[in-house]
């Protein structure tokens, strides 16, 4: 089968590889759709972060090279002993956490030596990936599998609202437009935010967050987002996400944000920047950061869009065949900011 093969900074390859091999506890997903994520981006550009380095993934033994991609859906192709409850044929999205199972608390385990298929072990950018038992969600019959691509980066916008401890009717400012911004409207939405204040250097992408449902978008490049804000909330908003993952935009935040509120950093930095904690000290605002989703998040994501209370489906720009990822996929995200969320399709079944 073909897959997207990782070897370090850019240097990924589509290659003829084997085909996965059921064995118990575990199930063969024949994969519909996979979303490029910005963490694929960080790989491609700047890694290996997540990917194994220099030594095999602790949780799953891999090396690499590793098989790309989290963000899939599929259908069940083959199941392994030991699996109940899943059949073939079933439509299904796949949590791809991965975590050691040794702490009631799946965040304590998942910080402690956590990672995600696709990343730390093969994953979607193939034909086949085999997952275990525990990682598959059904999804309903008519629910769109390229809606069910789209659930992981929801659901990381979904633990992001949880970590921030934001409450209903609160006013909330995101720094970052791109699938993961766009996404974290929704859920603030969801959450019941009174404003949702979103800042960009893409005009294209602020459009596309406004029709999220953004009340306030600004392109930071052009304005001061602070003083912005601080036209309608004097003291700062209660919630910031910090999405862009550039120190700017931190700063930016924290300096948004009132006493006492709290900054929640979702982005990826893959470099160390300079900061100051004062900024933080003398204002009284919190900061918490944010990488992947409790199990009932991603749970409660898929019911949240089978029910029709978010619906992630705009965020989608392209689909693009599997040969064509790094031209069409990575590249074009990289220079295209019109760009949100790119499908790759694999059996392309709806």
């Amino acid at each position: 089968m073909k897959a997207v093969v990782y070897y370090d900074t850019k240097d990924v390859h589509i290659e003829e590889v084997e085909e996965p091999k059921v064995q118990e506890g575990l199930v063969k997903v024949k994969v519909a759709w996979t979303g490029i994520c910005g963490t694929d981006l960080h790989e491609y550009l700047g890694g290996p972060i997540f990917i194994p380095g220099d030594a095999p993934n602790p949780i799953t033994g891999q090396e690499r090279p590793v098989i790309m991609g989290h963000e899939f859906s599929g259908v069940i192709e083959e199941v392994g002993g030991d699996v109940d409850g899943l059949n073939v044929g079933d439509k299904v999205c796949i949590n791809p956490a991965l975590t050691n199972n040794l702490h009631p608390d799946p965040l304590y385990d998942f910080y402690k030596e956590g990672t995600f298929i696709g990343l730390g072990c093969d994953g979607a950018f193939a034909d086949y990936v085999v997952v275990p038992k525990e990682n598959i969600i059904k999804l309903q019959d008519s629910t769109s599998l390229k809606i069910g691509a789209l659930v992981e980066p929801t659901a990381v916008a979904l633990q992001a609202i949880r970590e921030s401890e934001m409450e209903f009717a609160e006013s909330v400012a995101i720094y970052g437009a791109g699938p993961i911004g766009l996404v974290t409207v929704l859920a603030a939405r969801a959450a019941g935010a009174k404003d949702i204040f979103v800042f960009d250097l893409s005009n294209e992408r602020l459009e596309k967050a406004k029709e999220f449902g953004a009340t306030h978008i600004l392109n930071s490049g052009e304005n001061n987002p602070i003083e912005y804000i601080h036209k309608f909330y004097p003291d700062g908003v209660d919630r910031t996400f910090e999405v862009a993952g550039v120190p700017i935009t931190l700063e930016q935040a924290i300096q948004s944000t009132r006493p006492r509120g709290m900054v929640t950093i979702v982005s990826i930095f893959e470099r160390a920047i300079d900061f100051n904690p004062m900024l933080l000290t003398t204002s009284g605002v919190r900061i918490s950061s944010t990488l992947g989703y409790e199990p009932d998040i991603f749970e409660a994501t898929v019911k949240m869009i089978e029910s029709g209370q978010i619906d992630p489906s705009p965020m989608i720009t392209s689909e693009i065949e599997l040969d064509e990822i790094i031209e069409k996929g990575f590249n074009q995200l990289i220079e295209d900011k019109k760009q949100a969320k790119i499908l790759v399709k694999l059996s392309g079944e709806e």
